[in-house]
């Protein structure tokens, strides 16, 4: 049939499509900076940590192409994908309320287990909204305008990164609350992080879910040159489980050759992106701080009646200066994200990413050449911290991180949507995710093995491993091959 030009979208149309992103990523942000921190207080040693935040990727395998092919089937008053954005945004407030409040449960199961329980229930809601958020910019945004569309959504995405990722530094050093906790409590700055978290997860999610009108069945297929009996005639199409999983499994057999060059780039990005979420903490609180390896171990921590103060407060002052960092690279990957757009276009997609995460390997292995354990002030404006100089000097390889995290938010997307199948983009961007899922199982698997059997448990050297495979992603970009029209012979299926 003949394809209807898709209306262009104001730029402030294109923020509310993507808006809600901003509270995900919110609590995603608090997640990262905070879980391995949670853990630990509540009972994790250093090498199971990688284990526990399998969690994430696992959810993310099973519940995105899910998601993603049921997305693709629903049409109702809410909409395509807006019913799953807003029922996942509600799960995930509720994980992000109790999760820091696992002590409260010892009544019924040990507060490590039912954090890894709430741990769970955010990963599998952050997943049920991320999935449909990427599918409804590919609905909305015109091809024309897709680049602007997924940068503006790595744009917000960053925003609520660097509120997240600063806020339990900014509850203890502006407002006042305590960062330190004994074995198997959470820090109160921490636990009202989450809350704080939580509430504006909800809040952006139903300004998107509200103020956003995905279009109707037959205005969506016009524009995007589909056949509205044919696809009303298949979703109507009744299919026992296993035929759907027969369909899917044929989907992934054939899924474009830029899909599957892709996921090579996105298996050493996430891999190493993996490393640096569970690891930074104890990277820094060792490499940095000059806290012995040992204050990991769980055997050693049984054997001790009182952890000493000096160690938790280093504990408490790396895990801050974590959400500092991470916050700083996500400022460098909000600012990186305004030009990415304009970059792409006149550089050309694979030569800017492809830089981009070069720039982040460097960066990763950099973080050898930062221990300098005297102790400076500094000025954030909001506030003066004295930390050692070598966690200061930490911000320079936060903007090779963030540059390279902006592009991997944002170029994978950008290069994959052209040539997706229209009326499957939720199915086939729920299985992209697997790209993004089986890199962080393998190196949850991995990572925690390497660090004790190879590195001893000295935190800084597996970060160096992430720099290495980041490196690998670099290179391999330059071997995908971007095609708009290779999906035509999988329309059929």
């Amino acid at each position: 049939m003949q394809k209807k030009t898709q209306p262009q979208l104001s730029f402030w149309q294109i923020w509310t499509v993507s808006f809600g992103f901003l509270g995900v990523q919110f609590g995603f942000a608090l997640q990262n900076a905070n879980v391995s921190r949670i853990l630990s207080d509540l009972g994790a040693d250093l090498h199971s940590l990688s284990l526990f935040w399998l969690v994430a990727p696992i959810m993310g395998l099973i519940v995105q192409p899910i998601v993603g092919a049921a997305s693709d089937r629903t049409w109702n008053r809410l909409g395509r994908r807006r019913p799953f954005i807003f029922v996942g945004a509600i799960a995930a407030a509720i994980g992000m309320f109790l999760m820091p409040n696992a002590p409260l449960f010892v009544a019924f199961m040990a507060p490590m287990i039912f954090g890894a329980l709430m741990l769970a229930l955010m990963d599998a809601s952050f997943n049920v909204c991320f999935q449909p958020f990427r599918s409804l910019v590919s609905d909305m945004v015109p091809p024309e305008q897709r680049n602007i569309g997924y940068s503006i959504q790595s744009l917000l995405i960053n925003i609520g990164a660097v509120i997240g990722s600063i806020l339990p530094f900014v509850l203890t050093n502006v407002v006042g609350l305590e960062n330190t906790a004994q074995a198997g409590e959470v820090a109160p700055s921490v636990v009202w992080a989450f809350y704080i978290g939580a509430t504006v997860l909800l809040g952006s999610v139903l300004w998107t879910v509200f103020r956003t009108k995905e279009y109707a069945p037959k205005e969506y297929y016009a524009y995007k040159g589909v056949s509205a009996e044919a696809a009303e005639a298949e979703l109507a199409e009744k299919k026992s489980i296993g035929e759907r999983l027969s369909d899917f499994f044929a989907l992934v057999k054939t899924m474009p050759t830029t899909m599957r060059q892709l996921a090579v780039v996105q298996f050493f990005s996430w891999f190493a992106l993996f490393i640096m979420w569970v690891y930074t903490t104890p990277a820094i609180t060792q490499h940095i701080w000059g806290i012995d390896k040992i204050w990991w171990d769980s055997a050693h921590l049984a054997s001790v009646a009182v952890v000493p103060k000096f160690v938790i407060d280093a504990k408490g002052a790396a895990g801050d200066w974590v959400g500092i960092l991470f916050a700083a690279y996500s400022v460098f990957a909000a600012l990186f994200s305004i030009v990415l757009a304009k970059l792409a276009d006149t550089l050309g997609r694979k030569t800017v990413y492809a830089g981009a995460l070069f720039l982040g390997a460097i960066s990763y292995m950099s973080f050898l050449l930062f221990q300098d354990l005297e102790q400076v002030n500094v000025n954030l404006f909001i506030t003066q911290v004295t930390v050692p100089a070598g966690a200061v000097n930490l911000l320079l390889p936060m903007i090779g991180v963030g540059i390279a995290w902006a592009a991997i938010l944002a170029m994978p997307y950008a290069m994959l949507a052209g040539s997706l199948p229209p009326e499957k983009t939720g199915v086939y961007m729920g299985i992209f995710n697997f790209t993004v899922a089986f890199p962080q199982i393998v190196s949850g698997l991995l990572s925690g093995l390497i660090l004790s059997a190879v590195f001893d448990n000295n935190a800084v050297y597996i970060i160096v491993v992430a720099g290495v495979s980041m490196l690998a992603a670099a290179i391999s970009v330059f071997f995908v091959k971007e095609d708009v029209s290779e999906y035509e012979g999988a329309q059929s299926l």
